[in-house]
């Protein structure tokens, strides 16, 4: 084991997630001796199945656009991201042998579809840089006479000069997020926001989604409306699920982040089934289908329009014998039909657990946070980064980026014992 010298800044990283390494990797090569703590027994547990195992490591955009998709507190991420950009990360892990690709949205992923590769590469850095690591759970900071000394842990006490927070939020709290991160930023004098889910899926009302249960959309469009007064909260065009409890899927948690007063009954999903044909040509493509299967039941006809498991839930819904034989059915009936695969409606009423959220809305309030140094201005010597903080983005790599760009910055300038 390696000891630090005389000269050496000694920095603990408290968390082993993808901030956490990131940071005890930057302190390391920065000239810093570095302790870096996991309580889990395994590092980047929540990265290894971020983006369904895939990881979506960033999202191949400018700053401008970046900030954009941050949906708090995109100004105090400024100084950050500009240190570290996208195109930073990219190289980063291109330099340690994940090669990459980018898909629809910018979004970049390894080209192995393995997140493990992106965790091996921020392990096999840190361990290479020199980072100890020990796996022991972060109990309290140590503080003695009002000044940072370290960490207590479950085992005993490490010293140090300088503490970098990156415990993540409290969702999947199995992979070890589960708030250790606010109490020590409590314990400093900080205040921690509201913290609620966000990135999450949506639970519904009704009988339709469990029916559906399963069913996965694509190329469909979704508005979540306002059942007051119908205005748009959102509204996006892609890839949705039906689950026993609601709904699913890309779209679905970007949906999410948009509806922080979401209350049983406030807001329903609107989903377009064809968003591709306007009414008129949908309903010329309908009676095309009644052409070619004439002399069929109307719960026979639409197997070239719908999947199968759909098709039992809009003959419900749209009122029409499923018997009646496709030329009986009226003008007006096909229009209704035309009307409820063009806005699908579903009654929303609130959020899956926290614990089930990708990410944690809430965090160490970033006022007390210097953004230029990621530096507390509660107690010297105490850096903070990740979703520990009061930030968060949009689905599509935003959220992990600001994890690298502001561990990279916490970690430089603990190593070099802060200021600005």
């Amino acid at each position: 084991m390696t000891h630090p010298s005389e000269m050496q800044t000694r920095v603990i990283v408290v968390g082993g997630g993808a901030a956490g390494m990131m940071a005890a990797l930057t302190a390391a090569q920065n000239g810093a001796y570095v302790t870096m703590l996991e309580r889990t027994g395994r590092l980047g547990r929540k990265l290894r199945i971020t983006g369904k195992g895939r990881c979506n490591v960033t999202n191949d955009c400018d700053t401008n656009e970046f900030l954009s998709n941050v949906m708090t507190n995109p100004r105090f991420l400024y100084t950050a991201l500009n240190r570290f950009s996208t195109a930073d990360t990219k190289d980063f892990f291109e330099a340690h042998g994940v090669s990459l690709k980018t898909e629809r949205g910018k979004r970049v992923f390894p080209v192995s579809d393995h997140a493990t590769d992106i965790v091996a590469a921020l392990a096999d850095a840190c361990r290479d840089a020199g980072v100890s690591i020990v796996y022991e759970r972060a109990k309290a900071l140590l503080i003695e006479d009002g000044a940072l000394r370290g960490v207590v842990t479950t085992a005993g006490e490490h010293r140090a000069d300088a503490v970098i927070v990156c415990t993540g939020g409290k969702s999947y709290p199995l992979t070890g997020s589960d708030g250790d991160g606010y109490r020590l930023a409590e314990q400093a004098g900080h205040t921690v926001t509201a913290l609620s889910p966000s990135l999450v899926p949506i639970t519904t009302d009704g009988d339709l989604c469990p029916s559906l249960q399963g069913l996965s959309l694509k190329n469909v469009r979704l508005t979540i409306r306002s059942t007051a007064n119908g205005k748009a909260a959102f509204e996006d065009f892609g890839e949705m699920m039906f689950t026993h409890f609601g709904l699913t899927g890309p779209m679905v948690l970007s949906a999410s982040a948009h509806l922080p007063d979401i209350a049983p009954g406030k807001y329903e999903a609107v989903i377009d089934l064809k968003p591709a044909l306007d009414e008129k040509t949908l309903d010329a493509r309908i009676l095309s289908d009644f052409d070619k299967y004439k002399n069929k039941d109307f719960a026979n006809a639409l197997g070239d329009l719908l999947p199968q498991k759909m098709i039992p839930e809009i003959i419900r819904l749209s009122g029409i014998d499923p018997h009646v034989k496709v030329n009986a059915v009226t003008r007006e009936q096909r229009r209704s039909l035309v009307a409820l695969l063009k806005g699908l409606r579903v009654k929303l009423r609130g959020f899956r657990p926290i614990e089930e959220a990708i990410v944690t809305r809430g965090g160490v309030n970033v006022r007390e946070v210097n953004p230029k140094t990621m530096e507390s201005k509660c107690l010297p010597g105490l850096y903070f980064a990740g979703e520990v903080l009061d930030v968060d983005a949009y689905t599509g790599g935003f959220n992990l980026q600001i994890a690298f760009s502001t561990a990279v910055v916490a970690g430089e300038n603990a190593a070099w014992g802060g200021g600005d």
